[in-house]
């Protein structure tokens, strides 16, 4: 008979309580999402881009619901894969589930590390984007490789940076506004110049739904957190709260201050372009260093949710089972960590990651559908302890919702559906090559040792 072995892998350490769970949300989902969105968001919309990150803000306070019962139902790490697994059986879905997330956290972490380099670095020095990229992501690697602990403390610290700056803008919008500038007509203009209104608050609010995603990254966390059954509710959607009332404040400042053209212009700076034009005195050092910091605490949040979606999906044997190597002073996933950071180097090194922010959305929101879908045929399966429940009209709602973002009647770019598909085929060739090595590692574990 084949020799079952009895080694068993180090738990995560269980670290994270209420506060800082409520920290790691709301920093994940502020990231540089609303730096970097509310231009773009104008661009489709116009004056009223208030309107598509409240709506975005809705369809993702709904599909948390249906996280909160399966992360209570099942408080593992995988998150959207585990449910998928659970509820489907189907190897092959839950695998590319896996892929599309994993493909979210590590192109978001891979497009702020460019940011670091190529945008608020060179306010201060000038230095080679190519070494700054790869050397950033490594100095993620060594603080998530030093403990969870450690990680989100040093979030706890960012986030507050980073909300700092968004607070400013706001504190600007109003002392403008005081003094009797601003023009409240705009907050009601939308752009139909090729397009119908519905068109352009759909197209909007597909777009405005990437600044919103994060708050599924905290499932992925759910063995390092202590109970994570009774504080997840609360600290997941306060989180959200908190996040979109922060969003709609600053798009309603953003769009008082500054025409919704102008914006669009100034893209990745249209805050900068904000600040200007509300407190003309203000140092654009001090923003610069806040979007420094934002970047950072963005990227680190989704390297240690891509880490743990890898280690979960190893426990759950869907992919090698190295990957699910804790290191046993650490208790962090090493292994893990190393080859998200591997992956994370050759995009920035070698890939044009502007180009995959929209599929990523894309595919987060057929990710959300399922995970929708999921929570209903999941109730079919009781668990032994009390946990949340969602009403039952939210996820279904929802699952309608994120597959009417999803489909071109929303306005969505054929950009977007063109690289998604090829994605997919990359993420098709991995679940070969995954099938041939779990295989292979399965043959090895029936295989009968020598006497």
């Amino acid at each position: 008979m084949a020799e079952v072995s009895t080694t068993q892998e180090p738990a995560l350490k269980r670290v994270i309580g209420p506060k800082l769970l409520l920290f790691f949300v709301v920093g994940d989902i502020i990231g540089t999402g609303v730096y970097a969105l509310t231009g773009q968001v104008a661009g489709r919309v116009g004056g009223a881009l208030w309107l598509p990150f409240l709506l975005a803000f809705v369809v993702a306070f709904m599909t948390a619901f249906s996280y909160l019962e399966l992360v209570g139902k099942y408080p593992r790490a995988a998150g959207a894969a585990l449910y998928a697994n659970r509820a489907f059986r189907v190897p092959f879905l839950t695998f590319m589930v896996a892929f599309a997330v994993m493909c979210s956290g590590i192109t978001s972490a891979s497009s702020a590390a460019i940011a670091f380099a190529n945008t608020y670095l060179k306010e201060f020095v000038d230095l080679p984007g190519w070494l700054i990229a790869p050397l950033f992501v490594v100095g993620l690697a060594a603080i998530n490789f030093r403990g969870v602990s450690e990680s989100v403390k040093t979030n706890v610290v960012l986030t507050c940076i980073e909300l700092s700056g968004l607070l400013i803008i706001i504190g600007v919008g109003v002392w403008a506004v005081l003094n009797g500038n601003g023009d409240p007509g705009r907050l009601v203009e939308f752009d139909t110049a090729d397009q119908t209104a519905l068109v352009a608050i759909t197209s909007a609010t597909s777009l405005a739904f990437f600044a919103m995603v994060g708050f599924e990254d905290s499932v992925n966390m759910a063995e390092e957190c202590r109970d994570p059954v009774r504080i997840f509710p609360k600290a997941m959607l306060w989180g959200m709260v908190v996040a979109a009332t922060i969003y709609v404040l600053v798009s309603l400042t953003s769009s008082l201050l500054v025409p919704a053209d102008e914006l669009s212009a100034a893209k990745s700076n249209a805050l900068l372009k904000v600040l200007d034009v509300g407190a003309p005195g203000f140092p654009r050092e001090v923003f610069s260093a806040i979007g420094l910091f934002a970047v950072i605490n963005s990227a680190l949040i989704n390297m240690l949710m891509a880490s743990r979606l890898l280690y979960g999906m190893s426990n759950e044997r869907i992919i090698p089972k190295v990957l699910g190597t804790v290191h046993p002073l650490r208790r962090t996933p090493w292994v893990s960590i190393v080859f998200t950071s591997v992956i994370a180097i050759i995009l920035v090194s070698t890939v044009d990651i502007s180009v995959l922010g929209g599929t990523t959305a894309l595919l987060l929101l057929v990710v959300f559908a399922i995970v929708n879908v999921a929570v209903l045929v999941l109730r079919r399966e009781k668990v032994d302890h009390p946990h949340f429940r969602a009403p039952t009209i939210i996820p279904a709602l929802a699952a309608v919702f994120c597959l009417y973002l999803v489909s071109p009647l929303s306005g969505r770019p054929a950009r977007d559906y063109t690289i998604a598909a090829i994605l997919l085929g990359v993420g098709v060739l991995l679940w070969v090559v995954n099938w041939l090595a779990m295989r292979a590692e399965r043959s090895k574990d029936r295989a009968p040792t020598a006497p």
